[in-house]
């Protein structure tokens, strides 16, 4: 199995250092490498060629994003890094041909056009929420929308591309309760169980 392994910390002075994302990233990296995958990694604070994340995401048989959750999404540079990487990857077309639709069958749906069929992608976060913020209708926020739900916008990217999308996975209560290493055995479970 090829794995693209994206880090999307971005440290933020006086809150993040971004070392639970690297920590949590390098986990990741360890415990496919140990189950024979072969890796490849992008630190997107270390930069990037836009050429070269293209060139990986179609080499990969899995991409797996690791992110903190800034203001209810991804740092801004996950986001240009996106914007830079599938704008390549669609002028060119390599990643994604076009939306799907088409004049001559009015029956093609939109976000049917990707290019990359046969992939599988996965988003791991850091989350200051708290895991009961979610899937629950009585919360105040989400009002019962999961994980899932709440980063749509940044899976539909991966759809839109034709990869198959895996549930995510979630550390929560970072900045107030901490860390602890049972989510690390967690992180573990949910990759055995949907990552061969």
């Amino acid at each position: 199995m090829k794995t693209l392994l994206i880090n999307a910390r971005q440290p933020v002075t006086g809150m993040s250092e971004g070392k639970l994302n690297g920590y949590i990233a390098r986990v990741i990296q360890e415990h496919l490498a140990h189950k024979g995958h072969e890796i490849r990694v992008t630190e997107i604070d270390q930069g990037y060629e836009i050429e070269d994340e293209v060139a990986k995401h179609l080499w990969a048989d899995l991409i797996i994003t690791q992110s903190p959750v800034y203001w209810f999404g991804n740092p801004w540079i996950y986001k240009k890094y996106v914007d830079e990487v599938f704008n390549a990857g669609m002028l060119d077309p390599r990643m994604v041909a076009n939306d799907g639709r088409t004049r001559s069958d009015p029956q093609k749906q939109y976000g049917t056009g990707g290019l990359m069929q046969g992939k599988r992608y996965m988003l791991s976060l850091t989350w200051n929420a708290p895991e009961a913020a979610f899937n629950d209708p009585r919360q105040f926020l989400f009002g019962g929308k999961s994980v899932d739900d709440v980063f749509l916008f940044n899976t539909a990217n991966y759809k839109f591309c034709g990869v198959e999308i895996l549930p995510s996975f979630s550390c929560h209560d970072v900045l107030k309760n901490g860390f602890n290493e049972q989510d690390i055995d967690r992180l573990k479970a949910h990759l055995d169980h949907f990552i061969r």
